[in-house]
């Protein structure tokens, strides 16, 4: 291996669609890589052009001829170091997702992604067509293997650029966060390297996209195993490394709470800047929800930009209204109380003759929520701001949500999370400052919708509900399974039929952060109608 050569990683954050400025953040950073870094080659994550994932945007001729018109732009302006920058690439066998490298005006060389993922929220078998051929190429006396993310997950293209004469491996990717994700990457390198005997430079994506947040984190990897150089979590970076390799980084081991609320930040950041919107708003409720939520938005936007808006009714504690109201005051947010009673009395009135006779019960709890969703969305439409919702997965899991009330809104930052965790996410963040009141965090939770209501009415306790709850949609056990691992039969049954039943009310909320291995989203694609539930719980 050549003596004195540098490489710099591009840890970019790229806006899906918007070819022409992510050309230019190419163009910005590879300048910036030669001049202030004195690279020799800098490398970008996969996709580059297009952002990550583009999805059926590729079906578009246009998108993809506008990747080659950029490419050639940034070929014309980028001399005096390598690139390496991803996009789909046309040929005669049809759409690629590939690598190119450029150098001094000319493409040195290309690559086709040969293993294309096809579960999770992958499905590139739907765009792109494989690649057969492995790509080593000489940069600076330096001999490197080219490959593409879901290549460096499987036995096979390492040990491939190795035969072909690499002394080096190159992997360009948009692997998305989910927790404990980063751990599991690096046992995979650590397995390529003992495969292959190769060091490996991993350049990963970072930013929000709809749903899915890329935490960065790009890593090089020696060929012992250790961890050369490790760049920025959720942050752009542009960091080099030179060979031979002789220093190991001090890499502390992730913190998976922080983790998850540094990608909840990024995600309501991203969702919010890249689609244009002002600002945030959202109900503040004295509930922990929603105040984990407005901590999150101004985290995320800046207490300017965001909005809070308490709207009681008979049923609101005086605890409530005061917590709420010290939270609004601890981060600085706009703030309004806009009572629900008037909403309230007025429906009651005009359904009187049609509810004459029949007992209360969710009805009239719902049209409370949906008296606050017009509020709220009334408030959305005027200022322009988008409004964030604020339940958990939980919740959402077991339809313990108001279709058009509490789930009215744009952007759910909290889809992801259970309960148990919304609690260990609210004191992470009080241990950074205290912001969300302690009381909040330790009183019975309650949607107080009627006279002295506790979720635990409803719902099983939250920490028996959530690992069922895991079980059952993340790993896809069955009611057998979990009931093996030490759970009540009757609350397990209980549990799977609530979420089964309530996939139409997810179908349609609004999209969230995804933090987990199952989210609900591209992850999880349940039919609506199905037999299925009545069948596997003995209805």
């Amino acid at each position: 291996m050549a003596d004195n050569f540098t490489i710099a990683l591009a840890q970019v954050n790229t806006m899906v669609g918007d070819v022409a400025a992510n050309a230019d953040r190419v163009i910005e950073q590879a300048r910036r890589a030669r001049d202030e870094l004195d690279a020799d080659l800098v490398v970008f994550p996969e996709l580059t052009l297009t952002g990550y994932p583009p999805e059926d945007l590729l079906f578009r001729k246009s998108l993809i001829e506008w990747c080659e018109r950029e490419l050639f732009r940034i070929v014309q302006q980028v001399k005096g170091i390598d690139v390496i920058v991803g996009l789909p690439w046309r040929d005669r066998k049809g759409l690629h997702n590939a690598a190119f490298l450029l150098r001094d005006g000319e493409i040195a060389a290309r690559y086709y992604k040969r293993h294309l993922p096809n579960y999770a929220v992958f499905d590139e078998k739907r765009y792109f067509v494989p690649g057969d051929e492995t790509c080593v190429v000489e940069c600076k006396g330096c001999r490197i293997g080219l490959t593409i993310c879901e290549d460096i997950w499987h036995a096979g293209p390492a040990a491939a650029v190795r035969d072909a004469g690499a002394e080096l491996i190159i992997n360009i990717n948009a692997s998305p966060f989910h927790r404990d994700k980063h751990a599991e990457r690096l046992e995979n390198l650590r397995n390529r390297v003992d495969e292959s005997g190769l060091p490996i430079v991993y350049v990963n994506l970072v930013g929000g996209q709809d749903e899915l947040v890329f935490d960065g984190r790009s890593v090089v990897i020696n060929d012992c195993g250790e961890v050369a150089l490790q760049c920025r979590a959720f942050d752009e970076d542009l960091a080099a490394v030179s060979w031979p390799l002789d220093a190991v980084a001090t890499v502390s081991e992730p913190d998976t709470v922080a983790d998850v609320y540094d990608a909840l930040v990024l995600g309501v950041r991203d969702y919010v800047g890249k689609n244009g919107f002002p600002g945030a708003l959202l109900g503040l409720s004295g509930g922990i929800d929603s105040g984990l939520t407005l901590a999150i938005a101004v985290d995320a936007l800046g207490a300017a930009n965001v909005n809070a808006v308490m709207m009681p009714s008979r049923y609101t504690s005086r605890m409530s209204l005061d917590d709420a109201a010290a939270e609004a005051r601890t981060l600085g947010v706009e703030y309004r109380v806009i009572s629900i009673e008037p909403a309230f009395e007025t429906f009651l009135e005009i359904l009187e003759p049609v509810f004459e006779g029949l007992p209360r019960d969710t009805t009239e709890e719902n049209i409370q929520a949906r008296s606050r969703g017009i509020i709220l969305m009334a408030l959305s439409n005027k200022t322009g701001r988008i409004l964030l919702t604020t339940g958990n997965k939980s919740e959402m899991s077991v339809g313990y949500a108001t279709l058009y009330g509490d789930m009215a809104g744009g952007y759910a930052p909290l889809i992801d999370c259970a309960k148990t965790l919304v609690y260990d996410l609210a004191r992470y963040r009080n241990s950074i400052s205290p912001v969300i009141p302690e009381r909040v965090i330790t009183r019975p939770p309650s949607a107080e919708l009627a006279p002295d209501q506790k979720d635990s009415d409803s719902l099983p306790p939250y920490e028996i509900l959530d690992p069922i709850l895991e079980r059952f949609i993340e790993r896809d056990q069955s009611v057998e399974e979990i009931v093996e691992a030490g759970f009540d039969e009757a609350t397990v049954k209980r549990a799977a039929a609530m979420v089964l039943r309530n996939e139409y009310k997810r179908r349609q909320a609004p999209p969230g952060v995804r933090i987990t291995r199952r989210g609900f989203g591209k992850d999880r694609r349940y039919p609506i109608t199905s037999g299925y539930g009545r069948r596997f719980l003995g209805e």
